[in-house]
């Protein structure tokens, strides 16, 4: 059992997974906004993985891609920054990015450099379900280490059913058809939508992401999943020049 499953199991509501770009705002920030995160009270943290074409990103991921590749973040730069991160926390944490670098990288290669320095997951919405079962499965299992599919809208019944059965960890809910960094409150239809995953009564947990901005999202969501991802507004309060990475998790955990 990793980190994240030992997190689902002793915390099974309002789980708090926290997404930025590594090498943003400055590049030798990536170990910094880990410690800081995981002292103010987030649960889990995913690491983005700068790539230069993130089509399911918003403008403000793809923002922070773009300054964080323009800063010099490379994958041997990122697994050297968190290289001993072990040594100061054990939060959960998962890689995030777009499966073309890590194959470039070598994904042999890359879970095995991932899981030295203490990665407990990989979320790669690119790599094929029956490419991952064939090829990387069990690479990843013997290193203990969870892969995460996502689910959007339109994932039919049996596809969710498929995912759940290949998944360990969690399975990522999408909430909307867009891309990341939309605002506002849930319509009636995504909840819908959150309500009928919950009813499927998965074998794995479920987080919701997209779109989760404040404390009314988060808590929304947590409704109907074990807790939520917050990604584009975290990356906003990272830009600011007062940035408090305690203030943003505190006022969107508040209850």
């Amino acid at each position: 059992m990793n980190r994240i499953q030992k997190l689902f199991q002793h915390k099974p509501s309002r789980i708090l997974s926290v997404f930025f770009t590594a090498g943003f705002p400055r590049l030798n920030d990536t170990r910094r906004v880990i410690l800081e995160l995981a002292q103010a009270g987030a649960d889990m943290i995913e690491i983005g993985m700068p790539y230069s074409d993130p089509i399911a990103d918003g403008p403000t991921i793809q923002h922070s891609n773009q300054i964080a590749l323009a800063n010099g973040m490379s994958l041997n730069l990122l697994f050297e920054q968190i290289r001993d991160i072990r040594r100061e926390t054990d939060i959960p944490l998962l890689l995030m990015g777009y499966v073309n670098p890590v194959l470039q990288y070598g994904m042999e290669r890359f879970i095995e450099k991932a899981a030295e320095v203490g990665i407990d997951g990989l979320i790669l919405p690119d790599l094929p379900m029956a490419e991952y079962q064939l090829l990387y499965c069990p690479l990843m299992d013997a290193k203990g280490m969870s892969n995460i599919f996502l689910v959007t809208p339109q994932t039919s019944q049996a596809r969710i059913r498929q995912i759940d059965e290949a998944s360990q960890g969690f399975i990522y809910v999408v909430s909307s058809d867009s891309t990341t960094g939309r605002t506002g409150s849930f319509s009636d239809t995504q909840k819908a939508y959150f309500q009928r995953i919950q009813e499927m009564e998965l074998r794995n947990p479920t987080l919701i992401g997209f779109g989760i901005h404040d404390a009314e999202t988060f808590s929304a969501a947590s409704q109907y999943a074990c807790g939520a991802i917050v990604g584009s507004a975290f990356i906003k309060a990272l830009e600011s020049e007062n940035a408090d990475i305690h203030t943003f998790v505190h006022t969107l955990i508040k209850q």
